[in-house]
């Protein structure tokens, strides 16, 4: 497995990541992602911005991670300080073919090479109260619960955050 940045060929394997993920969310009562986000124009910008990173297997796009600084404002609900630069991974998700083994966990890594790369220190992350299996693994990877919120953008779902903040000295 390799972990690379995307390019804008990419967009078409990605999307059918998601069409893949996204019957499966809903199926578990997760309804984070549906036919309108992610979108092929959030992607690109993804790209565009180079913080869209996937996890490739001889060719085939089985995972994929924005890795931003980009912290919703509803952050603030759970007491962090929005002006603090953080790495942020948005839009996680491996292809059901290829769960379970280790591609979430190589992503999250990723995240964390950035932050060291880049000398920022923190590191935050969201997940819908459904998803059980980040909800496992953001604590084995250090992350720590910080608390519960609503995002306007998905109404009446609940998003639990995390965070893990590096020694970088």
């Amino acid at each position: 497995m390799v972990i690379r940045q995307a390019v804008l060929n990419d967009v078409p394997a990605v999307m059918a990541l998601v069409k893949a993920v996204v019957p499966l969310m809903n199926a578990a009562g997760n309804w984070q992602w549906d036919d309108t986000y992610p979108n092929p124009e959030v992607f690109e910008k993804d790209i565009d911005l180079q913080q869209l990173w996937l996890a490739d297997i001889e060719g085939a796009v089985v995972g994929i991670a924005a890795i931003t600084t980009d912290q919703d404002e509803e952050y603030a609900q759970v007491g962090w300080d929005l002006n603090e630069t953080a790495i942020v991974t948005h839009r996680l998700a491996v292809s059901p073919d290829h769960q379970g083994k280790g591609i979430a966990l190589a992503l999250m890594q990723q995240a964390e090479k950035v932050a060291i790369e880049r000398q920022i220190p923190v590191l935050r992350v969201d997940t819908n109260s459904e998803n059980e299996a980040t909800q496992r693994l953001f604590p084995k990877l250090g992350y720590a619960f910080a608390g519960e919120i609503d995002l306007a953008f998905r109404p009446g779902l609940r998003f639990y955050c995390y965070e893990k903040r590096l020694n970088l000295n």
